[in-house]
């Protein structure tokens, strides 16, 4: 019956909220003046229903797999009703996906049928099936209601999946042509291939380049007329494995867990010191330390995990499967319009019976950053 329940109710969902998310231009929601943002990390999907789960109790391995993964996310688009979904990355286990086509469609099926608009990066794991790097990146752009891209047209960019998305004003508001927040994504690579540094990939010099030039463009557009605005417009920036800067916090300085060690690149590629020179990102969010959640702030930036996600990846017996949501609101205008973003907020869903929310916090606000 519970099954049955859960089904009907995601027909549902589909019949009266799918509709608004067939448009590919990213807009705030023009009742609440919001954009939610739901971040799946670390799926590690395999063959569905015959890959088991790992690191769960011994009540709950009996009949556990891929599929649980699938019903989490369900139960999280049916409870948050996000705008929009990011996966940062291993979001399919090639080890053990013997057809990564047919993974990568079972994985990210629960988007593509919600018809709510989504976007993935890649991880470390991804390539490590049927398909290469760039491939999987390629069979992803074709899928149905994403807005992943390949690479930015006319540039040579390291990596596949580097791309921008704006999300402008609510349609018919004075701020319709403006983008009021700027997401960044980025391919962090996979494993070093320089035989003097061991370890993970890292973000190289011409995606660097490539995210100054964007940021630059983003802040000239916002300030520019008609209806020029004081910049820059907030960014927010998605990518699997870490920076050796989410090393800086201890429990002291940071809302959530570390449980484990920062797996960043041996090396410093300089990405944050790139953000924090630009201005405008406010947050970045990653997955790849499973057993990590924490949001710190370090330079004016803060640095997300999401928390492990897959059933079918690492994690802790009795620690509950989560993911991350993220909100921006806008304020409120004369004659009661909407106008630029006011903060972003954020918080965790666990996969526990209530779906319990913890962690809730204010990553950032204008009040606050006029401080400064």
């Amino acid at each position: 019956m519970a099954k049955m329940a859960m089904v009907v109710m995601w027909i549902a969902f589909l019949s009266c909220c799918g509709a608004a998310a067939l448009g590919r231009q990213l807009r705030f929601n023009p009742k609440s003046g919001e954009l939610k943002i739901l971040q799946v990390a670390d799926m590690h999907y395999g063959d569905g229903k015959t890959t088991p789960c790992e690191d769960v109790l011994p009540r709950q391995i009996r009949g556990c797999s891929d599929l649980n993964t699938t019903a989490f996310i369900r139960r999280l688009i049916l409870a948050e009703k996000p705008d929009f979904i990011v996966f940062t990355g291993d979001n399919i286990f090639g080890f053990d996906s013997t057809d990564a086509v047919k993974s990568m469609n079972a994985a990210f099926a629960p988007a593509i049928s919600s018809h709510i608009p989504w976007a993935a990066v890649l991880g470390n794991h991804d390539q490590e099936s049927t398909l290469s790097r760039e491939g999987v990146m390629k069979h992803i752009v074709t899928l149905p209601n994403t807005l992943s891209h390949l690479n930015p047209a006319g540039a040579v960019v390291d990596g596949f999946g580097n791309y921008n998305l704006e999300v402008h004003g609510v349609e018919g508001s004075r701020l319709e042509n403006k983008s009021l927040l700027n997401l960044y994504f980025l391919d962090s690579g996979d494993y070093s291939t320089v035989p003097s540094i061991p370890g993970y990939g890292w973000i190289k010099p011409s995606q660097q380049l490539w995210f100054q030039h964007t940021s630059s463009r983003l802040r000239r557009a916002y300030a520019a007329k008609p209806v020029p605005q004081k910049g820059p417009a907030p960014g927010i920036a998605y990518f699997h494995i870490p920076l050796p800067e989410y090393a800086s916090f201890d429990a002291t300085n940071f809302t959530g867990v570390k449980q484990e060690g920062i797996s960043s690149a041996t090396v410093n590629s300089g990405f944050f010191t790139t953000m924090v020179a630009a201005g405008d990102v406010k947050a970045a969010f990653t997955g790849h330390d499973h057993l990590n959640d924490f949001c710190g702030e370090l330079s004016g930036i803060h640095l997300c995990y999401a928390g492990g996600f897959g059933y079918h990846a690492y994690g802790k017996a009795g620690w509950s499967r989560r993911a991350r949501v993220v909100v921006a609101s806008l304020e409120r205008a004369e004659k009661g319009s909407w106008g630029t973003v006011k903060s972003i907020k954020t918080w965790k869903r666990l996969d526990d019976k209530r779906l319990t929310t913890i962690d809730s916090q204010v990553l950032w606000s204008k009040t606050s950053n006029r401080k400064h």
